[in-house]
């Protein structure tokens, strides 16, 4: 019987929304997070809280004693950072993985679930993306974010811990860092209109995604946690419906605000997957999955969330290991504040 869960990333916008809901079910929920990509506010009342770098083994390892579940949703999912910052971005990616499951093994947890990322298939022959792919990553972070899966499964397999992998993308909802100058694209381009500002887009916008919102991806991530029909399994958890282009996001953010748009365009960024769009078949079928939120509802209410916290300057927190010719403007300026 689980009912310790520990959350990784807990002030983070997944790691948080998950929190409330294992509180909800009446988990004791204990947390770690170093507010990197997530706000302290964001930090439920009743999560057992410690502040701290997950790649300290030293400082976190005591913090998984009597732990049944944990759900690791730490990262720094930053794919066209890491271009840029590998070092960063696979240090917070790979070796707080390495970290996490060292701890969770020694202290017997039962159950390991990870939340990966789309970027772990890169550019396929086909699309939608489906789990029995070869994971083809074409950045760093992908890359780390594969080999963290990796780890996992052999670690599990070799010391007997059951553990699901499950891949949410682009999720959007409230709690979402929106003052994050690079990643979270629908928060970015929100951010910047409520101020008057047009969004940026890099390339020709022609990109394709599909678009998750919270609400529809905590209640499968919590089945996955707590059913052992889907132990040693990976699978896609998100919408492939609505797939669409950058412009057209921009389209629909600007329509709902009822701003006149005239996108600013940007070179491309290197290693950007063009089309990527996974499948959610097996999550139907395993974890109950379905869309009750459509975009554009979704963005709605990502944009008054937005409204009532207030836009905000972009806050450039994370360093640039090295610039070339191909790092975005945006990231060596202050663009995104003028």
């Amino acid at each position: 019987m689980l009912s310790v869960v520990l959350i990784t990333g807990v002030a983070g916008f997944m790691g948080s929304h998950l929190a409330d809901e294992f509180l909800a079910k009446g988990y004791k929920v204990k947390g770690i997070d170093n507010f990197l990509g997530g706000y302290p506010s964001n930090v439920p009342a009743g999560v057992d809280f410690l502040e701290a770098d997950l790649d300290d083994l030293s400082k976190i390892e005591s913090k998984f004693e009597g732990v049944d579940l944990v759900v690791h949703a730490a990262c720094t999912a930053y794919e066209g950072l890491s271009v840029f910052s590998p070092s960063l971005i696979s240090r917070n990616t790979f070796q707080i993985s390495a970290n996490v499951i060292s701890a969770s093994i020694k202290h017997k947890v039962d159950k390991f679930v990870m939340l990966s990322s789309m970027a772990r298939y890169g550019t396929q022959i086909s699309l939608p993306f489906v789990e029995t792919m070869q994971p083809l990553p074409q950045d760093p972070y992908g890359i780390a974010k594969v080999a963290s899966e990796m780890l996992l499964k052999n670690m599990s397999e070799t010391h007997g811990m059951k553990y699901t992998i499950v891949v949410p993308h682009n999720i959007i909802g409230s709690r979402q860092k929106y003052d994050d100058p690079f990643r979270n694209v629908a928060s970015i381009m929100i951010n910047r209109m409520l101020q008057g500002k047009q969004p940026v887009i890099y390339g020709d916008g022609n990109q394709k995604r599909c678009f998750s919102f919270m609400k529809d991806v905590t209640n499968p991530i919590l089945t996955a946690c707590e059913s052992d029909l889907v132990n040693g399994l990976t699978i896609n958890i998100g919408p492939d419906e609505e797939f669409i282009t950058i412009n057209e996001l921009a389209s629909r953010i600007a329509n709902i605000i009822g701003f006149e748009l005239n996108p600013i365009y940007l070179p491309g960024r290197p290693q950007e997957v063009l089309n990527a769009n996974c499948s959610a078949d097996l999550a139907r079928k395993l974890l109950s999955y379905q869309t009750t939120t459509s975009l554009n509802d979704g963005l709605t209410e990502l944009i008054e969330w937005i409204k009532i916290s207030k836009p905000r300057r972009f806050n450039y927190h994370l360093p640039i290991e090295f610039v070339t010719d191909k790092t975005p403007v945006s990231w060596t300026t202050d663009l995104f504040n003028e």
